[in-house]
C-alpha cells in the first residue's frame, strides 16, 4: 500500500525548509506520496481559523504529518482559533499525540559552536520524551484583579503512557531512564516517581532509573550531558529542559522532534519558530527539518534504512561545512538540502 504523509508548511521560514525537505524527499523516497495544505498564520489569510476542516480531511489516512512552523507578528492580534498557534494545539489533539520526543546530539563538527565547552557536550546523545497533553499548560486556570492561579493535574494512566514509551525508547539505546521531577515538593512529581519506579519494576527489571530533581537536571545537563541517555519527564519541566539542552548541539536549527501517540500518524517538526526576520532570504537552516524527516521514516513509515542514509547526508554536509549561518558557514537552504540530496 502506498504511503502517504501531509505537509504543512506554514510560516515565515516554514515554507522554504519545508520545500528543502520535500526535494530531499523526492531524491530519497521518490515513492512516497506528499500532500501539501495549510496550517497556521497562512490558513487564517486563505480560511479565517488556523487549522482548516481541509487540511484535517487530508490528514485522515496519513501516516505523518511534517509540519514547518507557525506564526508571526503579523498575526500578533488574533484570538482564539484564529491564533496560529492555536492550530498546532488542536492538530496535536486531533492527532492524540501525547509524548514529545526530542533528540540532542552533540555532533563533533557543530559542539564548538555552543556555549558550552566541548570536552563537556562532545559526544552528548539525549533523547527526551516530554508529556505533552497534561500538567500546568492544560490544567484549570484563572485570575482577578489580585491573584492568579494554575492548576498542575496528572492521572496514573497519562504517566503510565509516557513513561511505558520512554522505557521501549530505551531499551533500543543504551539502557538507561532518567525520571525528572520535584518529588521533595510536588504531589504531582510524587505520583510520577511512584508510577515510574512501578511501571520499570513491573515491565523493564532489565532497565536502569535515575530519578532526579528538575533543578539538578538542569546543572547536570550543562555539567555532565553524557551521563543521560533516555529522560522522561512532565510537560512543564520538559519544555524548560529541552530548550536549555538545544544549546548543547551548537544551534537550534539542527534539533527535531517527534510527537507521538496511540493512533497511527504521527508529528514531525523542527523545534525552531517561523523565525520571520529570515523568511524568504534563503537563510533558514534545513538540517532541523532534514532530521524530522528522519525521524518521520524511522518512526511512523518503518524505514529505518533510508532514515539512516538521510541522517549520513547530514552529517557529511555538516563535516563539508556546506551549512548556513548559524552553523558558520555561508551556504543558502537550497543549496544545503541540494548538497544532501548530491550525498544521497
Amino acid at each position: 500500500m502506498s504511503q502517504r504523509i501531509v505537509l504543512l508548511p506554514g510560516d515565515g521560514i516554514g515554507p522554504e525548509v519545508c520545500a528543502a525537505g520535500r526535494h530531499v524527499l523526492d531524491t530519497l523516497a521518490p515513492d512516497l506520496s506528499v500532500d501539501e495544505h495549510l496550517i497556521g498564520g497562512a490558513a487564517v489569510d486563505a480560511t479565517g481559523i488556523a487549522l482548516p476542516q481541509k487540511t484535517l480531511d487530508a490528514i485522515e489516512g496519513a501516516q505523518a504529518v511534517l509540519l514547518g512552523a507557525v506564526g508571526g507578528p503579523q498575526w500578533a492580534d488574533q484570538v482564539g482559533a484564529s491564533r496560529p498557534e492555536a492550530g498546532l494545539l488542536a492538530l496535536r489533539r486531533h492527532l492524540g499525540v501525547y509524548a514529545n520526543l526530542r533528540p540532542i546530539v552533540v555532533r563533533p563538527g557543530l559542539a564548538q559552536l555552543g556555549p558550552i565547552k566541548p570536552e563537556i557536550s562532545a559526544g552528548a546523545d539525549i533523547l527526551f520524551v516530554r508529556e505533552l497533553t497534561g500538567g500546568l499548560y492544560f490544567g484549570d486556570k484563572g485570575r482577578t484583579a489580585h491573584n492568579a492561579y494554575d492548576n498542575c493535574q496528572y492521572s496514573k494512566r497519562e504517566i503510565e503512557r509516557v513513561v511505558r514509551m520512554a522505557a521501549n525508547l530505551a531499551l533500543d539505546r543504551r539502557g538507561k531512564l532518567t525520571l525528572v521531577d520535584k518529588a521533595n515538593v510536588l504531589e504531582t512529581s510524587r505520583l510520577w516517581r511512584e508510577v515510574t519506579q512501578a511501571v520499570i519494576a513491573e515491565a523493564f527489571p532489565d532497565l536502569t532509573l535515575e530519578c532526579l530533581l528538575v533543578d539538578a537536571a538542569a546543572m547536570h545537563l550543562l555539567t555532565r550531558p553524557r551521563d543521560f541517555d533516555v529522560i522522561v519527564t512532565e510537560n512543564l519541566f520538559g519544555d524548560i529542559l529541552t530548550d536549555e539542552a538545544s544549546v548543547l548541539a551548537g544551534a537550534l536549527g539542527v534539533i527535531p522532534s517527534a510527537s507521538l501517540g496511540d493512533g497511527p500518524c504521527g508529528l514531525y517538526e523542527p523545534i525552531h519558530g517561523s523565525a520571520p526576520d529570515i523568511a524568504g532570504q534563503d537563510k533558514a537552516n534545513p538540517l532541523g527539518l532534514l532530521e524530522s524527516l528522519a525521524m518521520l521514516l524511522d518512526l511512523s513509515l518503518n524505514r529505518p534504512d533510508e532514515a539512516s542514509r538521510l541522517r549520513t547526508a547530514i552529517t557529511g554536509v555538516i563535516d563539508d561545512g556546506v551549512t548556513t549561518a548559524d552553523l558558520g558557514g555561508e551556504a543558502g537552504t537550497h543549496a544545503v538540502a541540494e548538497a544532501v540530496c548530491q550525498r544521497l
